[in-house]
């Protein structure tokens, strides 16, 4: 039988503090096997992956991008996620705006307004707090 593809996800907003959620983000979603893609422009490296600046320096195909950031800082990325062909794309609480979800739509993207980490099976308050 052919194995299956390894899943990719961009967590944008990904921290190098590991009490953020977009640090657990990256940890929970290395730990059930997705090949992660943090993205930051101000980090080289977390939690031992290399960091992208945008989702658009990423080389792979992305299944899933989760968005640790605020709705302010969401709309200037949202272009950016629509451009790179993004299967699913997760709005965390706090991250989402009704203009940002309007827009969201207007690009063909279909918002999941949910915690991502729980969406995998994970409790980011107690599976990861301590990973």
């Amino acid at each position: 039988m052919k194995e299956d593809k390894q899943k990719t996800v961009a967590v944008i907003g990904a921290s190098k503090d590991r009490s953020k959620y977009g640090n657990k983000a990256v940890r929970a979603y290395k730990e059930i096997g997705y090949k992660v893609y943090p993205v930051n422009p101000k980090e080289e490296v977390i939690e031992g992956i290399k960091t992208y600046k945008s989702i658009l320096d990423i080389p792979d195909k992305i299944d899933r991008a989760t968005l640790y950031l605020p709705s302010k800082l969401g709309i200037r990325v949202i272009e950016e996620i629509a451009e790179k062909g993004v299967g699913e794309l997760y709005f965390n609480p706090g991250s989402e705006s009704d203009e940002l979800v309007k827009k969201a739509r207007e690009l063909n993207l279909n918002p999941i307004l949910a915690c991502s980490i729980l969406a995998v099976g994970k409790n980011p308050e107690l599976d990861i707090s301590s990973v």
